[in-house]
């Protein structure tokens, strides 16, 4: 099988002077545009869950139309050179012929020689994967670097079955971009090129990135659900569902600060529990968490209660103006009286306790004030911290490894509770990741929420670069 960074060629013209791909291209566009417009003759308020369905599909039907454009648009140009060949190498930022970055749904290219230990990348490779394009190419011993510490086995599998049994590659796994800390879903489709004899002499693969297509599934799939529990505006429960992850931070699942990582950066992951009985009532869990001018990292976590369409308001004027407290420099002590005198004095008939977190990388201290106190696991165990009342702060300084879990107040309260956070230590520190804990915890209490939803915050220390 020929290399696949030089086996692709431009698709030839069909005898009206058009070529095949110049068709598809058209015929595309015009689908794109048609179903644009119907989208947005049957927009609404967005308070009928059949609605929020439907728009759903409608954005997910036009993402892969994009995607499809911007491939096939690849195809009419023609396969790119490799990264690092003199007609690849990225012009200078100061030059004006520097062209922009490949956009979102192009696909990288990539092979690599078993016997040279050649490595070639397509400038949209080093792209998507959020390399310098000037680094060398990773070998397959190296990729797995950039992967989730739970998805590395995924990859080992898919080179593994490629290289040895003659398998094509085709799978998705998660990577932590170097160049902004981000965690990007990226799919992967290859095949292994023979030789004369049979045997496996490279493989080659294309890389895209699928975390916007896999946002949008998701968010078909939650309305699905949403519609099977009930219509909510009949119910009165679960309307504050859509609402309330609209309101929260954009990062959602995971992210990295400081951004540039290192030593005693924090990587933290969130993750909602959603109530196990059908159509039981929506949370209202909020968290949040940014980088400061001062250097410090912002984390919170809160839990409001009342009608859900005035906990989704809530939410999003507690962490409008927690930011604003925290960019202007006020202490945690301060940050939590205020939005509690911020809830009493609104008009939304909302409550609810916060935790205000202020924390510095170069000495790993964390400052708090609030509740519930944050849990503290160290070395397979458990630290009991405690909250002052009032304005008064806590103070407790980090280690390399430590795991740091915010969590909706009453959710690992108790006796009870407390001894099965203290059983979940010595699984947590086995686990190397925040979302990995996360999910620990998740499998832990999910079953408990016949009631409501619930919440976790982790935030795990770096102890190395990355």
């Amino acid at each position: 099988m020929p290399s696949h960074l030089s086996a692709d060629r431009p698709a030839g013209r069909s005898p009206s002077g058009d070529s095949p791909v110049e068709a598809l291209i058209a015929r595309t566009r015009q689908l794109r545009t048609d179903m644009d417009a119907v989208r947005r003759d049957t927009e609404s308020n967005g308070s009928d869950p059949e609605d929020r369905w439907q728009r759903a599909l409608y954005d997910l039907a036009l993402h892969h139309l994009e995607d499809l454009d911007e491939h096939l648009a690849q195809l009419r140009e023609g396969p790119p050179p490799a990264a690092g060949s003199p007609e690849a190498l990225p012009a200078s930022p100061a030059s004006p012929d520097a062209g922009p970055a490949p956009a979102p749904g192009r696909i990288g290219s990539a092979e690599w020689e078993l016997l040279t230990d050649e490595v070639r990348w397509s400038a949209e490779f080093y792209e998507i994967l959020g390399m310098d394009p000037t680094a060398h190419a990773l070998t397959l011993d190296e990729l797995p670097s950039l992967v989730l510490d739970e998805d590395r086995p995924r990859l080992t599998v898919m080179v593994t079955d490629c290289l040895v049994d003659g398998r094509p590659i085709d799978g998705e796994f998660r990577i932590t971009r170097p160049d902004d800390g981000t965690v990007r879903t990226v799919h992967m489709k290859g095949e292994p090129v023979l030789d004369a004899d049979g045997n496996t002499a490279s493989m080659w693969a294309v890389l895209r990135d699928v975390s916007e297509l896999r946002r949008h599934r998701r968010e078909v799939s939650e309305t699905r659900d949403s519609l099977r529990r009930g219509r909510p505006a009949r119910s009165g429960q679960g309307l504050v569902v859509e609402p309330q992850e609209a309101v929260l931070p954009p990062w959602h699942g995971f992210l990295r600060l400081p951004r540039q990582g290192g030593p005693g950066s924090l990587e933290l992951a969130a993750h909602r529990l959603p109530s196990s009985a059908p159509g039981g009532p929506a949370g209202g869990d909020w968290y949040d968490a940014c980088e400061l001018p001062d250097g410090e990292t912002l984390i919170a976590f809160g839990t409001l209660t009342g009608e859900p369409a005035a906990v989704a308001s809530g939410t999003s004027m507690l962490i409008g103006a927690l930011r604003g407290m925290a960019m202007a420099g006020a202490p945690p002590g301060r940050t939590t009286v205020w939005l509690d005198d911020l809830l009493r004095g609104s008009a939304l008939q909302v409550s609810g306790p916060a935790l205000c977190c202020r924390y510095r990388t170069g000495t790993m201290t964390l400052r708090w004030s609030g509740r519930p106190a944050p849990v503290l696991f160290r070395d397979g165990a458990v630290l009991t911290l405690r909250s002052p009342g009032g304005q008064a702060e806590a103070e407790q300084r980090l280690e390399a490894g430590d795991l740091l879990v915010l969590r909706t107040a009453g959710l690992v309260t108790g006796v009870e509770a407390e001894h099965r956070l203290t059983a979940l230590a010595g699984s947590l520190r086995d686990e190397s990741s925040a979302q990995a804990a996360a999910q620990v915890l998740a499998d832990a209490f999910g079953g408990d929420r016949s009631r409501g939803t619930g919440c976790f915050l982790v935030a795990r220390v770096h102890d190395r670069h990355g």
